[in-house]
């Protein structure tokens, strides 16, 4: 039998629950994975909670979108993965799990040199990253302020970003600056002040775009003052706003779904990030590393923003 968490009621971290479920089967087109390394994401946290609505429970939710493995079955009409890869996993509920059929779409092969805990980081933070950008046409010339710069999403924005030829300059937290510099912004400690500093750091040139990952108030305002062009402002916090404030949002519960074509640029995400990290591009910060049945513990870490850094589970 497989291990996986599940939830059969919304609340608090206490809700998770490890339990037994059948082994996992593939259908046509899916292939099964071995997960070693689930990457935790606040999403997971904000459905478990009812942050984020869902449609009512029925049977056990089982939660994660991000993983990483080795292949162990392949279903019908899979012909470009074969048993023995490692993957990472991208957008398939179930990967705080120990085996998990997935579709083989969503499965990008790992390179060599990379971990399954880096592939298990990529899911949503890069995808939403690397959408994000190419929605606001972000490129060569570009100088970007980005709000929460010290996140997951974050730092695959600035890392994207540089890579693309864009100056960043990124917001956060103090003990943050110097890791948003390794990765070539120029970080701003938020707070009181920050327009004018914000200011200062871009030294006389036009701030062309921007993106807020923090969806606090401080960041709306100080975007729409910087950014002469709404549409190059864009939110993945405060979606059901974004209207309001005339700016545009990508899901963090926009009611405007993403296009064909920006669903297609988070695919591409993983396996771009996976081929920036094997020529030393693009880099991970991780924090703690749990067993899975500590599911709970991860989820407190992270609505406590206690912990610097990816968290990931380990079956």
């Amino acid at each position: 039998m497989a291990q996986a968490i599940v939830q059969t009621e919304l609340g608090g971290p206490e809700v998770l629950t490890l339990v037994e479920v059948p082994d996992p089967v593939p259908s046509a087109g899916e292939v099964v994975v071995r997960i070693e390394a689930a990457g935790v994401n606040p999403i997971d946290a904000k459905q478990r909670s009812g942050l984020r609505p869902l449609p009512p429970i029925t049977e056990p939710r089982h939660l994660g979108f991000d993983g990483a493995g080795v292949v162990t079955a392949i279903g019908s009409g899979v012909d470009d993965l074969e048993v023995g890869d490692r993957v990472a996993i991208r957008d398939t509920r179930g990967t705080y799990a120990t085996a998990l059929a997935v579709p083989a779409a969503h499965a990008s092969v790992i390179p060599e040199g990379v971990t399954a805990a880096q592939g298990a980081a990529l899911g949503i933070p890069a995808g939403t990253a690397y959408q994000s950008l190419l929605s606001l046409g972000v490129g060569q010339g570009d100088l970007l302020l980005l709000h929460a710069g010290s996140g997951a999403v974050g730092q695959a924005a600035i890392q994207f970003a540089v890579d693309w030829g864009a100056t960043v300059i990124a917001t956060g937290g103090p003990s943050s600056q110097e890791r948003m510099r390794a990765l070539g912004a120029i970080p701003v400690i938020y707070g009181e002040g920050l327009e004018q500093r914000i200011r200062d750091a871009a030294d006389g040139r036009e701030i062309t775009v921007a993106l807020d990952g923090a969806g606090t108030d401080e960041a709306i305002a100080t975007s729409l003052a910087l950014v002469s062009d709404r549409d190059r402002i864009a939110t993945i916090v405060r979606g059901p706003d974004a209207a309001a404030l005339g700016i545009r949002a990508f899901s963090g519960g926009s009611p405007v779904p993403l296009t064909e074509q920006e669903l297609a640029w988070r695919a591409e995400a993983v396996p771009a990030a996976l081929g920036l990290i094997t020529r030393g591009r693009f880099s991970v910060e991780f924090g703690p590393e749990l067993p899975l049945a500590d599911a709970a513990e991860a989820h407190r870490l992270i609505e406590a923003h206690v912990a610097h850094g990816k968290i990931v589970l380990r079956p």
